[in-house]
């Protein structure tokens, strides 16, 4: 089986989960003898290619007469609306989605030449332009590669997936790793990005959500067919390394590692510090990451009089993550709504105890991690204060959360991702005869 797969972002480049997640279900897929292309807007050739084939869009020649793509205007309302665009965001970077009169619509050509679409492949200001353009170059890829199946991560690249599934004739599998509802409030929702999410989900043949969690918002809020919603669990992959537990202070240290967005909820982990401070002085807290509440969460820190327990690290990535759960003590994930979260199953892997919300995926699938509701600022301290007290609770969450996180294999996921597949084509086939 071959499978075209679009994303936007893949290892060693990436912002967030996304990449990282399409990283592990590729070279998952290749264990289980399925081959993928994997298309992104623009790669910097270090990407690792052992397991799949990388297209770089930035590279692929447009013969402009063939872009016949019709409009889906008709079914998407597009509002010109004042709301940050949050894929995935740093400090300060709010963007707002620019050219809306010329959101989903593809004008036909008939120029007759070729031509190549630059891209940046990040979350810029140009983001609806990329978007258009992908899927053009997506149709073309499309008419000049064989595959079974076509698989397309986030909204980003649901255009992109119907415009191969148009060109192609091939299932469409599109892939929810977050909604507009887990970015944003539910009186925030930017009606854009919902809008696409929407067409993007009711178009395809199929659908994978990262958690139970997530099936249900996409069934409810999306108005799509149950039946053809599947979870499909994240996995995490394995370092291979020995976790070097590094000390270089005498204090615990208790980490929140993530975007610092509404999202994720980084105000309740600076309250819940707070109430730990006024027990345990000797504890210090670091919030490792970057966004658009940033100024604000430091301002708090400071008002409550905690700043010289804080250290806000910034964005990390690569070894540096690995350097932070080798110094922690504890991880706290205290997301408001979650779709799935790798990055406790990679605290876990690193032997750190782990408390995560009752409010993301990942509570779906681990057994061995502390779950307090985002809200429960009371229970979030008590469960940091026991593991930091208490050496036996802190080894035994050690202890079982790796072996927790040591069955969840992203070989696993993609065998069952390849039965979904399976089905998905089996059912377009039968409906089309």
């Amino acid at each position: 089986m071959k499978v075209l797969m679009f994303g936007w972002e893949f290892p060693p480049h990436i912002a967030g989960g996304l990449g990282t997640a399409c990283y592990g279900l590729t070279k998952g897929l290749a264990k289980n003898n399925v081959d993928v292309l994997f298309v992104m807007p623009k790669a910097s050739k270090d990407e690792d290619e052992t397991y799949v084939k990388i297209i770089n869009a930035s590279d692929v020649e447009v013969n402009t007469r063939f872009t016949h793509l019709h409009t889906f205007s008709e079914n998407v309302q597009f509002l010109e609306v004042e709301s940050k665009l949050v894929p995935y965001i740093g400090l300060d970077e709010y963007y707002h989605i620019v050219d809306q009169l010329h959101s989903g619509v593809f004008e036909e050509e008939e120029m007759g030449e070729k031509r190549k679409y630059e891209f940046s492949g990040k979350y810029t200001q140009n983001l609806m332009n990329e978007i258009e353009h992908y899927a053009i170059v997506a149709a073309e890829i499309a008419r000049n590669y064989e595959f079974d199946i076509i698989h397309a991560h986030d909204w980003l690249t649901y255009k992109a997936g119907i415009a191969a599934r148009k060109v192609s004739g091939k299932p469409l599998v599109v892939h929810i790793h977050a909604t507009e509802f887990d970015r944003s409030s539910e009186h925030n929702r930017n009606d854009i990005v919902y809008g696409l999410e929407r067409y993007g989900m009711n178009e395809a043949d199929a659908v994978c959500a990262v958690s139970d969690l997530t099936r249900n918002i996409v069934i409810q809020k999306y108005g799509v067919s149950a039946e053809k919603v599947f979870t499909l669990h994240n996995a995490v992959e394995p370092t291979g390394k020995q976790v070097v537990r590094e000390k270089y202070v005498e204090e615990k240290i208790v980490t929140f590692l993530g975007r610092v967005t509404f999202q994720k909820g980084p105000e309740y982990f600076v309250e819940a510090a707070k109430k730990v401070l006024e027990k345990v002085p000797n504890v210090r807290f670091v919030l490792a990451g970057d966004g658009d509440k940033m100024a604000q969460t430091i301002s708090r820190v400071a008002e409550l009089g905690i700043a010289d327990r804080f250290h806000f690290t910034g964005f990390l990535r690569g070894s540096d993550i690995d350097l932070m759960f080798g110094m922690s003590d504890v991880y706290v994930m205290p997301s408001i709504s979650e779709p799935f979260g790798i990055s406790p199953l990679e605290a876990m892997q690193a032997h750190v105890p782990t408390i995560i919300s009752k409010q993301s995926g990942v509570a779906e699938v681990l057994t061995h991690a502390i779950k307090v509701d985002f809200w429960d600022i009371d229970g979030m301290a008590d469960a940091i204060y026991g593991i930091v007290n208490y050496p036996a609770l802190s080894h035994f969450f050690a202890v079982k959360g790796k072996e927790d996180v040591d069955n969840l294999k992203w070989e696993h996921v993609a065998k069952k991702l390849k039965g979904i597949y399976e089905h998905t084509i089996d059912v377009v086939i039968t409906i089309k005869s």
